[in-house]
């Protein structure tokens, strides 16, 4: 890509770091301890996104890279590509998606509004119409998507339950929401969730089984000890109507090791192993839209 068009999809970085009132609590900047160069954002104490100004194709946590890996398996960087991103924070995958895609336009979805406005003025985000921020609620959104509206829906989006732990609201689980999902995407787009739970694995089983009853092919990433149930931690869970990785990309094979590469090797499920994981679980049913709370857990 050219410097030019490089340029246009990358904004100054103004990061001022700190602690700053938000509308769901406070969300905090400062610097990666760990990492040189990158910045973190913390909501209520919880590491939400991180930040390496000068790469946006750089992605320190394990779930963005898998979701990189996924996507460019199956799609070009030529391609063009309409992302929808449920759950804004710090829109650090719409940053990245904007430079490694540099024909796409990006919607980030953010219930916060003073949250939106805080990535915005410190994260570089390219600006509109590349990278759009709406402030909104994930379930309504996505049940006012159109047939086809979009290519690729990603959705990362938590509420803090007691002990400090954070789930996805019912309500973006069931059946109704990976159908809605499969509509908006059509038939080469994909949807992909960031599935974040405890070790006991009956919850992503049963959103498994609610992709697999509205996509013909699912794809779950995770790491061994994740997928045999020792640990809390995140599975990436894909739907699509085709073989998530085109084989004019490499396919399949160099798809799963590319993923074996990783710093923390990670293995994806697909066909019968995807099956085998679901188990005969049957899949959540939460409808879409709730009418005594947005965000119920």
């Amino acid at each position: 890509m050219s410097n030019r068009r490089r340029n246009q999809t990358r904004s100054a970085v103004n990061i001022e770091p700190g602690i700053y009132e938000i509308d769901s609590g406070t969300a905090e900047i400062r610097s990666d301890p760990f990492t040189p160069g990158a910045w973190l954002l913390l909501i209520n104490g919880v590491e939400s996104s991180q930040l390496i100004p000068d790469d946006p194709q750089r992605l320190g946590f394990e779930y963005m890279r898998w979701i990189a890996i996924a996507l460019g398996f199956r799609y070009a960087p030529t391609t063009r590509l309409r992302f929808l991103h449920l759950g804004g924070g710090g829109a650090t995958l719409a940053r990245w998606g904007a430079d490694r895609y540099p024909n796409s336009r990006h919607t980030t979805v953010e219930s916060d509004a003073k949250l939106t406005q805080l990535a915005r003025d410190n994260f570089g985000l390219p600006r509109s119409p590349i990278v759009k921020m709406r402030v909104g609620e994930a379930g309504q959104v996505l049940a006012d998507t159109r047939p086809e509206g979009w290519d690729v829906i990603i959705r990362d989006v938590f509420v803090e339950q007691d002990l400090g732990h954070h789930i996805v609201p019912n309500h973006l689980t069931g059946v109704e929401a990976a159908e809605v999902a499969a509509q908006a995407v059509g038939h080469h787009g994909a949807y992909l969730i960031n599935y974040g739970g405890p070790p006991n694995l009956n919850p992503a089983r049963a959103e498994a089984a609610a992709l697999a009853h509205a996509f013909e092919h699912v794809t779950l990433i995770s790491d061994a000890t994740m997928f045999k149930g020792r640990r809390r931690g995140n599975i990436v869970m894909i739907g699509t109507q085709t073989p998530l990785a085109d084989t004019a990309l490499g396919g399949p094979d160099a798809f799963c090791a590319a993923l074996r590469s990783e710093p923390l090797p990670a293995q994806a499920s697909m066909g019968n192993a995807t099956t085998n994981f679901i188990a005969g679980m049957p899949p959540a049913t939460t409808p879409l839209l709730l009418t005594d709370s947005l965000e119920k857990p």
